[in-house]
């Protein structure tokens, strides 16, 4: 059964950090394009991140620079490192899996498995 479970977002102050993390169970975390996407209210989900079978990455232009999508393979969990948090990074972020012929994409139609989500604030 796959399942993939978010963690780690809180309430931080603008210019601080956080570490997502997504404990993946069902299936092996490197064999499949895996991304970050967040929502905020009234706004439509967006793509934050992703990282492909072969540990190419891909990152929303908002986000460039100032956070990282990683993975444990022996862990099998994903990560977000997110640094120098902007009050514009609020949402809730979610952790998803991508299609088996995707290589890397940040459109969420092209995820199939989702978590439940993790609540980011960040105050100004």
């Amino acid at each position: 059964q796959v399942q993939l479970v978010e963690s780690g977002g809180g309430s931080v102050q603008a210019g601080e950090s956080l570490r997502l993390s997504c404990a993946v169970s069902g299936y092996s975390v490197s064999s499949y394009c895996m991304g970050w996407f967040r929502q905020a209210p009234g706004k439509e989900r967006e793509g934050v991140a992703a990282i492909g079978t072969t540990g190419r990455t891909t990152y929303a232009d908002s986000v460039k620079g100032r956070f990282t999508i990683s993975r444990d393979n022996a862990k099998n969990t994903l990560y977000l490192q997110m640094n120098s948090l902007k009050p514009e990074d609020t949402a809730m972020y979610y952790c998803a899996r991508a299609h088996s012929d995707v290589v890397l994409t940040l459109t969420p139609l092209w995820y199939d498995y989702w978590g439940q989500g993790t609540q980011v604030t960040v105050s100004s």
